[in-house]
C-alpha cells in the first residue's frame, strides 16, 4: 500500500472494522509515516485488531445449572447473601505469592472449603463491581463456567466483589441451585436478572464444567460446537484448583471450593447464553440452532474473560460460575433472556454473551496482591519465598537472599528429580537483572574490599563466599554450599564461631549476611593483568541527506552540548571519568580532533572504508571539562558543515569498526552511540540489500526475515565484545532498514536499539531526547562476564538476552546496563533433596564507569519438593511468561512461526494437564481447573501468541517485528508484564485530590464507555482514548479546547493547563514515564477516529484483526487441549 495513501476514518464505534487498510501503521517506535497522521504509530504487540464484533458464535450456550449444585464440601453452608471469600487469605493468592511475611506458601491444593473463613480482600466491596457491560447473566456465566471449570488450587467460592468499577449489587446466589444432581440448566426470564453473586454455599466449584458449551467458536479450527464433551452426571468432588468460575471470591487460605455441580444436559436443551456479538470470538461462525444432545461441557465456551475477583480468586470448581454482575454503568441491564434456574429446560433464549467476569482477571490478581502484600516489607531471610508481584510496590529487606529486583524465578520450589520436572513441564528459569536500580529507600549493594588476596572462594568450584557457606572446625575451614568441598579459611579472614556455629562477625560482613554485595576485584581479575582505564563514549552521527534535512543532526548536536555534563560517575566523584569522542559519517567517515590545546576542532576524513583505521590517537578521546570550548565549537559547526549535503548513501559496519579501533588504541572499554537513518547500501564491508518480502509471512521461509542477511555482523560483534565495545543504536528510518541485521552488533554486545520511524521534530523530539538522556546517564558495567553457579543437582543450561557466549558457561557482555536482564534456564543433572534445597549464585565481573574492576554477587536459595502440588503452589506466572516469550522469540529464528506457537500452546496445556491430573481433586472432565498461582497463564499466554512477532497483522512491518523480538529478549518481568497485558485506567475516575490511581480495568472494548476517557500504557506507548460523549468540561480541562471535535489527534504532549484535572493526569503520565526504561510516545485517540484501530490492537482480551483469539475463546481452546492430553 502506498505510504501516502489517505487513511480512512474508522467506522462507527462498535461496528466491525475492516482490516486497517489504507492506514499505514507506523513502526514500533511509533513513528508516523509520511503523509500520515502524526501520531500514528505502529503497534507492537500484534496486529491491530480490528475489533470487529465477531459473528455470532455457533451454537447456543446453555443456561446455568439450575440445580444440583452440591453443598460446599465441608462446613455449613453460608447463609445466602453472605459474601464468600476466596480460599486464600488476603495476600495469599496472588499469582502465587503468599501474603504472609513468613514463608508464604499456598494452601494445599485440596483442603476443604470452610465457608466464610477467609478475610475479605482488602478494599473490595463484597458485591460484584465491574466496569463494562453488564453481566451476562448467570446463565451464561454458569454455563460457561459450567462447561469449563477453572479450578483453583484450592477451590472456594468466588470472591465477592472483585470487579472494578462501581459496585453493582447482586443478590446472593446461594440457594439458587437445587440440590439435585441433574445439572439441567433452564433459563430464567429476562426480567429475572443474573443470579446472585455471592453464591456461597450452593456455589458450584469454579470449574467451568458444565454449562460450558461449545457454543463458542473454537479457537481456530473446527468450531467447538461440533464436539461434545461428555459430562458425567452427578456431583463431583471439588477440584482443588482454581476453577474458573464465578469464583470470584478470593479463596480462603486452605479452603477448598464447594464441590462442583455438574450433570449432563438434557437432550435437546440448548446451550444458551452465548452472546452473539461477542467481540472476542475467534472464529465466530454464524449462530447455530440450539444443540441437542448431551451437553457440551467441555471447554467449549469458556466463560468470558473477565474475572472479577482476580487475585484471590479461586477458580471455581465444577459447575460453578463466577459471580454474575449486575447492571454496569453505562450499560443496559442484564441481557434479555437470562436463564432461570429451574428444573425444566426453558426454550432456548437468544444467544447470550458469556460473562467475562467469570474467568480469571489480571486486574483482580494485581489488585489483591497489592492489597495483601504491598504494606509489609518483603524480608528475604527465608528460603523459597515467593515475592510479591512486579506490579506491587513493596520494600525489600535483604537478610541473606537477593532481592526479587535482581532475580525472579519461574518457581521457588523446584522438583527434586528430573522426571518430576519433565512430568510437570514447568520451565525452571531465573530472570536476572544484575545491575538493577533500587528504589531510594533500599540500600545499594555494599562494596567489600579484601585487599591484595581478593575475595574468598571455594577451592574447587570457585563459588564466592556467601551466607550459605558452612564454617566448621571452629571457623578454620568452610564447606562449600555448592559443591561440598572443604576449603581452609585464610588467616586474615579467620574469625571464631558463636554457640550456633555462626561467625562472630556475621553481621559485620555483607558477604556472610546479605544476599547481594560487591567485591573489589584484584588485578588478577583484569585483562592482561592490568587495571583498566576508565571507559569512553563515542558519538557517531549520520550526516547523510535524510538526517540533515529532518533536523536530526542539529537536534543531536544541540542536545550533546548540555548532555555531556551528565555522564555517569561514581557516587562521590566531582566529575565523570569517562572520555568522549566524535565521528560523523555518510559514505566516508570524519574524525574530529578536539584536543583542549586547539583553538578550533580539526576534521580528518577516512574515505577508504574497506580498510578502516583511526587517523588520530591524541585528541580524539578527551575529558569533557578540559576540552569543553573545542567540543562546543565542533557541535556548532557540524550542522553547518553538512547543511547542503546531497549525499544519500551511508555505510554502517565501518562506523562500528572505527569506534572499536579507537577504543582498542586507547586501551579502554566503552560505548558507541550511533545515530543512523538508512539501509547501508554504499560500497563497503557490511553493505546490505533490501530483502523485505511480505510474501514470506506464514511460510517456512518466514524465519529468514528475523535472521541477519550476512554473517559479517556476527563476526564484527565478536570482535567488539573482545574489546569491551558496546553499541547503542538510534534508528530513524523512513523505509526498510533491516533491523534484523543492523541489530546484531548492539544485541550481541549488550547494547540497546531505539527506533523512531518517520522521525519528525515536532512529534518525536521529546521522546528521542528523553531516551538519549536516559541512555547516556544510566549505570553501565563494561567488559563484563557473568557466570551462574548452582548447587549440586541442577545446572544452568540455556541463556536468553543481549550478550555473546564463546563457551557454555560464561555470558560475555561488552556492556550491561541497569535495565537489561539475562534469563537462565536450569535442568537437573542429579537428584535434589528437600532438606538442603537448591542454591544459585550469579557473579558478574565488570568495570565500573570510573574504571574500577568489581564483582557483583547475588545469591538465592530455593526449596525443593517431592510433591507436584508444592511446585504448582510456588510458581510465578509473570516470570514464566517472560521466559516463554523469550523462548518463543528466539525460536522464530530457526523454526516456522506456526511451529513456535503450537509448541507454546502445547507446553502450557501440558503444565495445566499435569496439575489437573496430579494435584486437583477428582472432578468431571468437563471442568477446566487451573492452579491458583497460574490462573492467569492462559490470558497472558494468549497475549504472547497474538503479539506482532508471532501473529503479525497485514500492516505490521518486518523491521518492527525484528525490533520487538530483540527488545523483549532482554526485558525484565515488569516490562514484559505491561508489554503483553497493558495497563488501562479510566481517567474520568481520577481523584484530583489524592495520589492514588483509579482502579485499572480489563483490556477489552466492552469495558470502555463513550462518556469516559482512558489511559493505556504498555511500556512503549501511552494512549489517551477519548469517548464521543465525554463531558465538555473535562475536554476543556485536559485539552484546552471547547469540544470533542476540536481535540487534535496530533498532540504529542498534553497542554499544560492550570486546573487540578490537567495537573493530575499529567502527573500520572509523568509517573508512568519514570517507571519505564524508555520514554513512551503519547498518542491521542478519539473514538471512531482512524487511530482507534491502533488502540484496539492493545485491548488484548478481544479477538485481534490478525486472527488472534479472544481470551474467552483461547481459554476454551486450552481446555480442549488439556482434555485431549488427559484422555
Amino acid at each position: 500500500m502506498s505510504v501516502n495513501q489517505q487513511a480512512h476514518t474508522g467506522l462507527p464505534y462498535g461496528q466491525p472494522q475492516p482490516g486497517y487498510q489504507g492506514y499505514q501503521q507506523s513502526g514500533y517506535g511509533g513513528q508516523q509515516m509520511p503523509g500520515i497522521h502524526h501520531s500514528q504509530f505502529g503497534t507492537y504487540n500484534g496486529p491491530l485488531p480490528g475489533y470487529q464484533q465477531p459473528a455470532p458464535p455457533q451454537g447456543t450456550l446453555r443456561a446455568p445449572p439450575t440445580s444440583g449444585a452440591p453443598p460446599p464440601t465441608s462446613g455449613a453452608p453460608v447463609p445466602a447473601g453472605q459474601p464468600v471469600y476466596s480460599q486464600f487469605g488476603q495476600g495469599d493468592v496472588q499469582n502465587g505469592i503468599a501474603t504472609s511475611a513468613v514463608q508464604m506458601q499456598r494452601p494445599s491444593a485440596s483442603q476443604p472449603f470452610i465457608p466464610g473463613t477467609a478475610p475479605t480482600p482488602v478494599s473490595q466491596p463484597a458485591t460484584f463491581q465491574q466496569y463494562g457491560p453488564p453481566a451476562t447473566s448467570a446463565q451464561q456465566l454458569t454455563n460457561h463456567m459450567a462447561g469449563m471449570q477453572i479450578g483453583s488450587s484450592t477451590s472456594a467460592p468466588p470472591p465477592a466483589g472483585l470487579g472494578y468499577g462501581p459496585p453493582t449489587s447482586v443478590p446472593p446466589a446461594s440457594g439458587s441451585f437445587t440440590a439435585t444432581g441433574s445439572g439441567l440448566y433452564t433459563s430464567y426470564s429476562s426480567s429475572q436478572g443474573p443470579p446472585p453473586v455471592t453464591m456461597t454455599h450452593g456455589l458450584p466449584p469454579t470449574s467451568l464444567s458444565q454449562g460450558l458449551s461449545l457454543a463458542q467458536p473454537a479457537f481456530s479450527g473446527p468450531p467447538l460446537s461440533a464436539q461434545r464433551l461428555p459430562q458425567a452426571p452427578g456431583f463431583v468432588p471439588p477440584p482443588c484448583s482454581t476453577g474458573i468460575g464465578p469464583s470470584s471470591y478470593p479463596p480462603t487460605p486452605g479452603a477448598s471450593r464447594p464441590s462442583p455441580m455438574q450433570g449432563s444436559q438434557l437432550p435437546g436443551q440448548a446451550l444458551t447464553g452465548l452472546p452473539t456479538s461477542q467481540p472476542n470470538h475467534v472464529s465466530s461462525p454464524p449462530p447455530h440452532p440450539a444443540m441437542s444432545g448431551p451437553a457440551i461441557t467441555g471447554l467449549q465456551g469458556p466463560p468470558p474473560p473477565t474475572h472479577p475477583s482476580q487475585s484471590g480468586y479461586q477458580m471455581q470448581q465444577n459447575g460453578s460460575f463466577g459471580q454474575v454482575r449486575g447492571p454496569q454503568p453505562n450499560y443496559g441491564g442484564a441481557y434479555p433472556g437470562t436463564p432461570n434456574y429451574g428444573s425444566q429446560p426453558a426454550p432456548p433464549p437468544p444467544p447470550k454473551r458469556l460473562d467475562p467476569d467469570s474467568i480469571p482477571s489480571p486486574i483482580q490478581v494485581i489488585e489483591d496482591d497489592r492489597n495483601n502484600r504491598g504494606s509489609e516489607p518483603f524480608i528475604t531471610g527465608i528460603r523459597g519465598q515467593v515475592p510479591p508481584l512486579v506490579t506491587t510496590n513493596f520494600l525489600v529487606k535483604d537478610q541473606g537472599n537477593t532481592s526479587p529486583r535482581y532475580i525472579r524465578c519461574t518457581s521457588y520450589n523446584i522438583p527434586c528429580t528430573s522426571d518430576m520436572a519433565k512430568q510437570s513441564q514447568v520451565p525452571l528459569a531465573a530472570v536476572i537483572k544484575p545491575l538493577a536500580t533500587l528504589p531510594t529507600d533500599e540500600a545499594p549493594p555494599y562494596l567489600v574490599d579484601h585487599g591484595e588476596p581478593g575475595p574468598i572462594r571455594c577451592n574447587r568450584c570457585k563459588a564466592y563466599m556467601c551466607p550459605f557457606m558452612q564454617f566448621i572446625e571452629g571457623g578454620r575451614r568452610f564447606q562449600c554450599c555448592f559443591c561440598s568441598c572443604v576449603t581452609e579459611v585464610p588467616p586474615h579472614y579467620f574469625q571464631h564461631l558463636d554457640h550456633t556455629g555462626k561467625r562472630v562477625d556475621f553481621y559485620d560482613r555483607p558477604e556472610l549476611s546479605l544476599g547481594s554485595y560487591e567485591f573489589l576485584a584484584t588485578v588478577s581479575y583484569c585483562k592482561n593483568n592490568k587495571f583498566p582505564n576508565p571507559p569512553a563514549f563515542i558519538f557517531m552521527i549520520d550526516v547523510s541527506y535524510n538526517a540533515v534535512k529532518s533536523g536530526l543532526v542539529r537536534l543531536i548536536c544541540e542536545e550533546l552540548k548540555s548532555l555531556l555534563d551528565y555522564l555517569p560517575r561514581e557516587g562521590n566523584m566531582e566529575e565523570s571519568a569517562i572520555r568522549v569522542g566524535f565521528v560523523t559519517y555518510n559514505k566516508v567517515l570524519h574524525f574530529y580532533n578536539v584536543k583542549s590545546s586547539l583553538a578550533q576542532p580539526q576534521m580528518m576524513v577516512v574515505s577508504d572504508v574497506a580498510d578502516m583505521f583511526v587517523p588520530l590517537l591524541d585528541g580524539f578521546l578527551v575529558n569533557v571539562n578540559e576540552s569543553r570550548t573545542v567540543i562546543v565549537s565542533l557541535l556548532d559547526q557540524i550542522p553547518e558543515m553538512f547543511a547542503d549535503t546531497r549525499e544519500t548513501e551511508t555505510v554502517f559496519a565501518p562506523v562500528i569498526q572505527a569506534g572499536m579501533e579507537a577504543l582498542k588504541a586507547a586501551e579502554c572499554a566503552g560505548k558507541l552511540f550511533i545515530f543512523h537513518t538508512s539501509l547501508p547500501i554504499a560500497e563497503a564491508p557490511g553493505k546490505l540489500k533490501n530483502r523485505d518480502d511480505r510474501k514470506l509471512i506464514n511460510t517456512d521461509k518466514e524465519k529468514t526475515l528475523f535472521q541477519p542477511q550476512t554473517s559479517f555482523y556476527s563476526n564484527l560483534a565478536k570482535d567488539c565484545v573482545a574489546q569491551g565495545c558496546c553499541v547503542d543504536l538510534f534508528l530513524f528510518p523512513n523505509q526498510y532498514l533491516d533491523v534484523a541485521t543492523l541489530g546484531v552488533v548492539p544485541y550481541q554486545t549488550g547494547g540497546s536499539i531505539y527506533k523512531y520511524a518517520y522521525f519528525q521534530l515536532e512529534t518525536d523530539q521529546e521522546r528521542f531526547l528523553n531516551d538519549l538522556r536516559k541512555d547516556v546517564q544510566k549505570e553501565v558495567g563494561f567488559d563484563a562476564v557473568m557466570r551462574v553457579r548452582t548447587s549440586t543437582g541442577i545446572r544452568a543450561t540455556d541463556f536468553f538476552g543481549a550478550f555473546y557466549m564463546s563457551n557454555t558457561t560464561d555470558v560475555e557482555l561488552a556492556g550491561l546496563d541497569c535495565d537489561k536482564t539475562i534469563t537462565v534456564e536450569f535442568r537437573h543433572d542429579d537428584k535434589l533433596s528437600e532438606d538442603s534445597g537448591a542454591l544459585l549464585q550469579c557473579a558478574l565481573l565488570y568495570t565500573s564507569c570510573a574504571g574500577q574492576r568489581r564483582l557483583r554477587i547475588h545469591n538465592l536459595s530455593l526449596n525443593c519438593c517431592t510433591q507436584l502440588a508444592d511446585l504448582y503452589r510456588n510458581c510465578e506466572t509473570d516470570t514464566l511468561i517472560n521466559y516463554l516469550a523469550k523462548f518463543a522469540y528466539r525460536g522464530v529464528l530457526n523454526n516456522p512461526v506456526k511451529t513456535v506457537r503450537d509448541t507454546l500452546i502445547n507446553q502450557c496445556a501440558q503444565i495445566l494437564a499435569c496439575y489437573r491430573k496430579n494435584c486437583a481433586s477428582p472432578s468431571s472432565a468437563g471442568q477446566l481447573i487451573l492452579p491458583e498461582c497460574m490462573k492467569l497463564l492462559p490470558v497472558y499466554l494468549n497475549c504472547v501468541l497474538k503479539s506482532d512477532v508471532l501473529q503479525p497483522g497485514a500492516e505490521v512491518i518486518t523491521d518492527d517485528r525484528a525490533y520487538i523480538r530483540q527488545l523483549v529478549s532482554s526485558m525484565d518481568v515488569a516490562e514484559t508484564n505491561v508489554f503483553f497485558y497493558p495497563r488501562l485506567l479510566p481517567l474520568t475516575k481520577v481523584d484530583v485530590d489524592s495520589d492514588t490511581l483509579p482502579a485499572a480495568i480489563r483490556n477489552s472494548e466492552e469495558r470502555l464507555s463513550k462518556g469516559d476517557m482512558y489511559l493505556l500504557e504498555n511500556g512503549l506507548n501511552i494512549f489517551v482514548w477519548v469517548g464521543v460523549n465525554v463531558q465538555q468540561g473535562l475536554i476543556q480541562n485536559l485539552f484546552g479546547v471547547s469540544s470533542f471535535n476540536h481535540i487534535s489527534s496530533t498532540l504529542s504532549t498534553l497542554p499544560v493547563l492550570e486546573n487540578p484535572f490537567s495537573k493530575r493526569v499529567r502527573s500520572i503520565i509523568d509517573m508512568f514515564q519514570a517507571q519505564r526504561s524508555r520514554y513512551m510516545k503519547l498518542i491521542i485517540v478519539k473514538q471512531e477516529d482512524k487511530l482507534e484501530m491502533l488502540f484496539k490492537h492493545f485491548l488484548v482480551e478481544d479477538k485481534s484483526m490478525s486472527g488472534g483469539a479472544s481470551y474467552v475463546d483461547f481459554l476454551c481452546h486450552m481446555h480442549k487441549e488439556i482434555r485431549q492430553l488427559l484422555s
